[in-house]
């Protein structure tokens, strides 16, 4: 489970789940780049991380804008000299693109494609910019990985997120192509996983989850009715699976998307 001498980029490092992941990787031993489109915000995350010892440094990007991913790329290489670990966290739901109020007739096309652009291109740039450098030789031992942030929304249907649960369906079969295609490449030492997170309360869902002072919504109540665990995850326990698929303990995993859910998924509701 170790990352010593590993050098990762986290693409949406500035979110919740993200800044977890970053953090996981240091703890590791490796050294991470923290993309976002923020530099105040990713600074701030590499200046907590440096204060702490570890190698982090701050890089701004659309993970939709192919020049600007290209420029960090180039950034990174020349910083440490390769890159062995891609974490795309970066990804999210719009209100414009969720079924409210408006019935699924009124939903904006242009806000359903907007979503599906953010978390499916939003998957795609980074693998084919940093990917790209990820085939150079000479590989490190257990090989590089890629590791995609899928949802519970890509399994199972779920109210009021048509579009999110569509673009994280596309990031599920695109990690398994993915694998295949860039395991043949890279003769099975470039690998690519992805995690799907179940419930953890964040900027965007914490009103959808719980209330104001803290105890769950009607949403959040039924979501922990179907969680066997019986709790919201934490941020820390999808970064442990993230540096498990990152490191040489999984090296004989590829084409994976990891549920990190309390059980969610296993459970049929009765």
């Amino acid at each position: 489970m170790t990352l010593a001498g590993r050098i990762a980029v986290v693409t949406g490092a500035t979110g919740v789940l993200g800044g977890a992941v970053a953090r996981g990787v240091v703890r590791a031993g490796g050294s991470v780049g923290i993309l976002g489109r923020s530099f105040e915000r990713a600074e701030e995350l590499a200046a907590e991380l440096r204060g702490d010892g570890a190698d982090a440094h701050a890089f701004v990007a659309d993970v939709l804008d192919e020049a600007q991913l290209r420029s960090v790329r180039d950034a990174v290489v020349e910083r440490w000299g390769s890159i062995d670990v891609l974490v795309n966290a970066a990804g999210g739901n719009m209100p414009a693109a969720t079924v409210g109020e408006d019935s699924f007739f009124e939903l904006s096309t242009q806000a359903f494609d907007d979503v599906v652009r953010l978390n499916l291109d939003g998957t795609l740039l980074p693998v084919r910019v940093f990917g790209e450098a990820m085939l150079a030789e000479p590989f490190p031992e257990g090989g590089r990985s890629i590791v995609n942030f899928s949802s519970m929304a890509a399994r199972r249907a779920m109210t009021r997120i048509v579009g999110y649960g569509a673009a994280k369906a596309a990031v599920d079969n695109l990690t398994r192509w993915l694998a295949v295609e860039l395991g043949r490449a890279s003769g099975g030492r470039l690998r690519v996983n992805a995690v799907a997170p179940g419930f953890f309360v964040a900027a965007q869902n914490r009103s959808l989850l719980l209330d104001a002072d803290g105890s769950p919504t009607s949403r959040g109540a039924t979501v922990l009715a179907h969680t066997p665990a019986g709790r919201f995850g934490k941020p820390d326990e999808v970064a442990g699976a993230v540096v498990w698929l990152a490191s040489a303990a999984s090296s004989f995993v590829t084409g994976v998307v990891l549920p990190v859910d309390g059980g969610f998924d296993a459970f049929s509701g009765v």
